[in-house]
């Protein structure tokens, strides 16, 4: 299957710098998930060295597997963030010069049948992460992601901007609003001024969509099964408003911020920072479902969970990302059209036993365009490591 190329073109003038990314050595928390499978691949394109620490991969079909990501790391382990003895002696030997924390419980259902656990993941396993940062010589960056649900949710129809309250009526939204009050405390504790090298910032995205994403209770592995299955499918709140987006618009967002709290002046950048799709990516989970049924070329009927009420969630969220836009120069690429069509297309290749990676890959250089790491001039990072060293 090729992709289509009336749909987008290769993206041109993206900020990343490619000779910043050749060789730096990048220590990935999650690389084993949806959002860390599809990172690896990206950095491995960028000619980074990729050190994964992660959990086994959380589902079956996974995109770690099915793509062998293992293979396009330096180093990787599967060990618990929660571990914090391990995870500093991994970090310790893989010596990076960024760290991207993505390790987490994930899932709103997950919270509530298993509320302890999440809070360990999120809240410790972070606290952990930025423990050993304090601890491991040499990390200039630290991308710490947590979520849009990081904001105290009063359902309001204007979007929430990073100064905004943050909190949680549900346990999986509260962890992650304490993941963001943790950063935040060892920020101003232990990693402010000149006696530290090590900047921090977190990253606050939409709900992203994109292929291999089989994850249990997440909208569009269930729409994906039950298209294959031609069954219908049950949608818990189908009038919930999302800030949908592809997965490559957040994690191009985790790399900019990254490379420039690498660069003159990081300070003014060690604060929160929103990703989310244009206005016109927010939609209801129902019109996703339509969409993404149109996308594969079938008809999708659903039905309502009856069990949903029994949970919390929002039934409205929007995301204001002026300021990435403003300060960072990073915009979604991929509008909701876009992002559907690419996530369909990639289900269907896997679907007709396509290459998995080859295929990622191919979506990848589509989107970043056709860049290449070879025969670039030195990064001014890594003169400025030379001249010193």
């Amino acid at each position: 299957m090729s992709i289509d190329s009336r749909r987008a073109s290769p993206v041109e003038g993206l900020g990343l710098n490619p000779a910043f990314w050749r060789d730096r050595r990048v220590f990935v928390t999650g690389h084993t998930g949806f959002k860390g499978a599809w990172l690896c691949m990206v950095l491995q394109r960028l000619g980074a060295s990729v050190h994964g620490y992660s959990l086994a991969p959380p589902s079956e079909p996974n995109l770690f597997d099915e793509a062998r990501i293992a293979e396009l790391c330096d180093r990787h382990v599967h060990a618990d963030i929660r571990d914090l003895e391990t995870l500093q002696e991994e970090m310790r030997v893989s010596a990076p010069d960024v760290v991207i924390h993505l390790a987490a419980q994930t899932l709103v259902g997950v919270s509530y049948s298993d509320p302890i656990s999440t809070v360990h993941d999120n809240v410790v396993g972070t606290a952990n992460v930025l423990q050993a940062l304090r601890n491991v010589c040499g990390v200039r960056a630290a991308v710490i992601v947590t979520t849009d649900k990081c904001y105290q949710n009063n359902e309001q129809v204007f979007p929430y901007r990073e100064g905004d309250a943050l909190g949680g009526n549900d346990i999986y939204s509260a962890s992650k609003a304490c993941a963001e009050i943790l950063a935040h405390a060892y920020r101003r504790s232990f990693f402010s001024g000149s006696d530290s090298d090590c900047r921090i910032a977190t990253a606050r995205a939409g709900n992203v969509i994109g292929g291999d994403d089989w994850a249990l209770d997440r909208l569009i592995p269930d729409c994906i099964r039950a298209l294959v299955r031609g069954e219908a499918v049950s949608l818990r709140y189908p009038h919930a408003v999302r800030p949908w987006q592809h997965v490559l618009d957040p994690l191009y967002g985790y790399l900019l911020l990254a490379e420039t709290l690498c660069g003159p002046e990081p300070d003014e950048y060690c604060e929160g920072w929103n990703f989310g799709p244009d206005p016109a990516g927010e939609a209801t989970v129902l019109e996703l479902t339509r969409a993404i049924a149109e996308a594969w070329g079938a008809e999708q009927s659903v039905e309502w969970d009856p069990h949903a009420s029994r949970l919390a969630e929002s039934q409205v969220l929007r995301l204001d990302s002026t300021k990435a836009r403003v300060k960072l120069g990073w915009r979604p690429q991929w509008d909701f059209e876009t992002g559907i069509s690419r996530t369909a297309d990639w289900y269907r290749a896997w679907h007709d036993g396509e290459d998995v990676r080859a295929y990622s890959l191919t979506q990848i250089a589509d989107y970043f365009g056709p860049f290449s790491t070879l025969d670039l001039a030195p990064s001014p990072f890594l003169v400025e490591q030379q001249m010193v060293s």
